[in-house]
């Protein structure tokens, strides 16, 4: 049964602020749903994942195609692929003066909800270490360090519509020490209320924005000072919560629990999606979606799953890879039932030739298709959620198929910058390896063979000088030949016999 009658509301919010209402849930760690309305945005029915941005675009889609075929209600942004410049010049997001920079520099339409945040999902850990002021980024010329103040007014510049404040998250450290943690905890704090700080100094009339407060990866305990802070003094400043650990929303207090949820503890499957989905987060960005697209996986899973054949206790797939030599001669569409562009306009075939001959068209046609199942897989969950049967379809999901995606086999794009972790970054050598090599002699003699043509049979060119070749030389030193300096090319003189 709903419980928004006695969970707490909101107070009623400035046009330029979400509202989040909860429709369903039943109780403090359950699937729920829930609404969030922007004055000017899609209304969006959670849970949903919002678009994982490379650079402010959806990887592989190109604005027109995201408008006309992506089902995408909301993107995130992450700061960090804007300022490389960053403190030698001013990055040129920054220099765009037009009403919603960041909103018009990307392209992005006028209904689509818009997040930033300074890292990307999920990061990669750098080599600066967080100070008491900075955040460490990594950028696609290396790595930068952020102040708390940068980002703020580099927020209020950019006019998003909900910004994920600062958090002092040590990434790719495997243990953190007691000290550090507290660290964690009171940098977090400190940097939230620079964040309200700067939206309170806003003018009469420039644009606001909603403000999502970190939950860290920490036990209550380790936070407390922190969450108590943000309970007593933040609260009524915040709109949203993002979650960077969700296996520790049980810790959440519960004055806390009206707010939505963003997750970015990055899920590596459906099956962690359902999880998260169980646990009450509301938003996501799904990271794994790009990551199958450029492995060439077709995504193929629906939610609820179909029933399964009791003559077969083997578990489905979850994506189909593209590269197997099987769907070489496939007229199939990439997956059964499914209505997108690329499964109604395309087929098997056509796809893995894309692929083989590296045509970018391959890759977005696979990225459509993933995202058109993303968006009916969460269409199933709310469904699921708002029919009371979401922990049997999970159970069902569980056991119809595989509990994680295929492995990559073939070739992807080119790999971008950020695709990389910091130790790959100091290797030396290319990153995409050659597309064009040499053959070697072996392989031109097969080669012109099979054109039927034979071998040069004519003698190597020797490396010395004929004796006739030096005839014309010998005595040009007693010639007495002198240059003019006020002619060019040293003095040589170019004439003509006067004839066409």
């Amino acid at each position: 049964m709903a419980e928004e009658a006695v969970l707490p509301k909101l107070d009623p919010m400035p046009p330029e602020m979400i509202e989040f209402t909860l429709l369903k849930t039943t109780g403090a760690l359950a699937p729920r749903l829930g609404r969030i309305a922007l004055a000017g945005r899609q209304n969006m029915v959670t849970p949903a994942y919002i678009g994982n941005t490379s650079r402010g675009i959806v990887p592989h889609i190109s604005q027109d195609n995201f408008r006309k075929t992506a089902d995408i209600n909301g993107v995130y942004v992450p700061l960090e692929d804007f300022i490389e410049k960053h403190p030698q010049q001013v990055p040129p997001v920054l220099q765009y003066d037009v009403p919603n920079p960041l909103r018009r520099f990307i392209a992005l339409p006028e209904d689509t909800l818009l997040v930033l945040g300074a890292r990307r999902n999920p990061p990669i850990a750098g080599a600066s270490p967080n100070t008491n002021t900075e955040v460490g980024l990594s950028t696609s010329v290396g790595f930068r360090s952020l102040s708390s103040e940068y980002y703020a007014a580099a927020v209020r510049r950019l006019q998003p519509d909900i910004v994920v404040a600062l958090a002092d998250i040590p990434f790719g450290q495997q243990t953190i020490g007691s000290r550090r943690k507290d660290k964690m905890s009171d940098r977090t704090e400190t940097w939230l209320r620079d964040m309200i700080a700067c939206k309170d100094t806003l003018d009469q009339g420039e644009k606001s924005w909603s403000i999502f407060a970190p939950i860290l990866p920490l036990e209550r305990d380790l936070q407390s000072w922190y969450l108590e802070h943000l309970l007593d003094d933040m609260v009524d400043h915040i709109s949203g919560l993002a979650i960077y650990d969700t296996d520790l929303l049980d810790d959440l207090p519960l004055q806390l629990h009206h707010f939505p949820r963003l997750s970015l503890h990055a899920p590596a499957s459906p099956h962690a999606l359902l999880r998260q989905v169980g646990l009450g987060v509301d938003l996501f960005t799904v990271p794994f979606l790009a990551e199958a697209t450029d492995a060439g996986i077709v995504l193929d899973f629906t939610f609820p799953p179909p029933a399964k054949h009791e003559s077969t206790s083997t578990r489905q797939i979850l994506g189909i890879d593209m590269w197997h030599e099987d769907h070489a001669i496939s007229v199939r569409p990439l997956s059964e039932g499914c209505t997108c562009y690329a499964c109604t306009k395309h087929h098997r075939a056509y796809l893995q030739h894309l692929l083989a001959a590296k045509e970018m068209l391959g890759w977005v046609l696979i990225q459509l298709h993933n995202h058109a199942i993303i968006a009916r897989f969460f269409q199933g969950v709310r469904a699921s959620i708002d029919g009371g049967t979401f922990d049997a379809d999970v159970a069902a999901f569980d056991a119809y198929y595989e509990p994680a995606l295929p492995e990559k086999t073939g070739q992807g794009p080119r790999v971008r910058g950020y695709q990389f972790t910091s130790e790959e970054h100091a290797k030396k050598g290319k990153k995409n390896p050659t597309v064009y090599k040499n053959f070697d002699a072996e392989k031109m003699l097969g080669l012109k063979a099979a054109h039927g043509q034979q071998p040069n049979k004519k003698p190597e060119m020797r490396h010395v000088f004929d004796d006739q070749a030096l005839l014309g030389l010998v005595g040009m030193e007693e010639l007495g030949i002198k240059a003019d300096p006020d002619l060019p090319l040293g003095g040589l003189r170019l004439e003509h016999d006067g004839k066409a």
